[in-house]
């Protein structure tokens, strides 16, 4: 199973990189598939990658809903 996150996009770098924010996280990523992306944007983000922007009220809605499964024990069944 493969999991992307909302990111925001700080700042723009060159070669198609961007410095983005990931749960507090700084992190470099490429906008290859996301060229028109810019900072204060949100970005889906997997493996390095920005695959596609994202509204902010839906990332900011997803990443709520990531700390609240954080704070809530998760029950796993075999």
């Amino acid at each position: 199973m493969c999991l992307a996150i909302p990111a925001l996009v700080l700042r723009r770098l060159e070669a198609e990189e961007a410095l983005i924010d990931a749960g507090g996280v700084q992190l470099r990523v490429s906008l290859a598939l996301v060229p028109e992306a810019a900072a204060g944007d949100y970005v889906i983000v997997h493996a390095g990658f920005a695959l596609s922007r994202l509204d902010a009220e839906e990332a900011l809605r997803t990443l709520a809903l990531f700390a609240e499964l954080q704070r809530e024990p998760v029950a796993v069944s075999r």
